[in-house]
């Protein structure tokens, strides 16, 4: 009976050290610095835009991209929203956050971002179609295809593509 208590205690422990070392070891993907190219390893909650993140307070994301100066960028609040803009062209958002509730509940880019992003990101806001985007992130887990574009959800990994011809989306939020 002894024996079977120090296993289990033993066993309980190892897989808890496993779970807290899969966690500290999960690597945050900045879209404008990392060339992450794996689409399993993506998650909304590890995905950052200059170093703002899912959850972030809305002081710290005024800090971040309003205050902070981001060289070719202009930042500007509108509502619940904090839109990024490029100062060559700035005919709308190329990126941004939402604010709710005082948090960043949504991250959004682009593809007027894609000279910006790095790794797989950059791929998809370049797509040619709902078809690429899929052969770049995997089948999503549910999606609708019409003749105006697709929106395609990867909602356990909390993102989802909307395409529109030539216009790509990604929002990211938190995972379903």
């Amino acid at each position: 009976m002894m024996q079977r208590k120090w296993a289990f205690t033993a066993l309980t422990a190892t897989m808890g050290a496993l779970c807290l070392a899969a966690t500290v070891n999960a690597e945050p993907y900045e879209l404008s610095k990392n060339d992450l190219t794996d689409p399993k390893g993506i998650t909304s909650q590890e995905v950052s835009l200059f170093g703002i993140k899912l959850g972030d307070d809305e002081g710290r994301a005024l800090e971040g991209l309003v205050n902070e100066k981001i060289p070719g960028i202009k930042a500007e609040q509108e509502a619940t929203f904090i839109f990024l803009l490029d100062q060559r062209k700035p005919t709308g958002p190329m990126a941004g956050v939402r604010v709710q509730d005082g948090k960043v509940d949504l991250i959004f880019i682009n593809n007027r971002f894609a000279y910006k992003t790095r790794g797989i990101f950059r791929n998809v806001l370049n797509s040619e179609s709902p078809d690429d985007v899929r052969k770049l992130l995997g089948k999503e887990d549910y999606g609708d295809e019409n003749v105006m574009g697709a929106l395609l959800a990867y909602d356990k990994q909390g993102f989802q593509v909307n395409y529109l011809g030539k216009d790509v989306n990604v929002e990211f939020s938190l995972p379903h």
